[in-house]
């Protein structure tokens, strides 16, 4: 059975950023649909014309902020959890 490969530090920074950049934009077009479905809503009940920049600073944007700084948190928090794992069970492994 081939030894498994002792992990690399400088993955993490690479599987951080690109995690938090999927989920920052996932959570951007999710909550820019629920933004202009919003405003539609309102803007038919109230006659008015809707203004779908709102749509875009005032619900999308901060909502992608704030989810975008929780998974750079989390993942990174997560990475260096696994690193330290990996790295403990490659040496237990490389000492059997």
């Amino acid at each position: 059975m081939p030894q498994a490969r002792p992990p690399r530090w400088y993955t993490i920074p690479l599987r951080v950023v690109l995690v938090t950049f999927i989920c920052t934009l996932i959570s951007f077009a999710v909550s820019l649909l629920m933004g202009i479905v919003g405003t539609l809503i309102i803007s038919f009940r109230r006659h008015a014309h809707p203004d779908m920049t709102a749509a875009y600073r005032l619900i999308a944007l901060p909502a992608a902020i704030i989810v975008g700084s929780i998974v750079l948190v989390l993942s990174l928090a997560m990475e260096i959890r696994h690193y330290r794992q990996s790295k403990t069970l490659a040496a237990i492994e490389k000492m059997s």
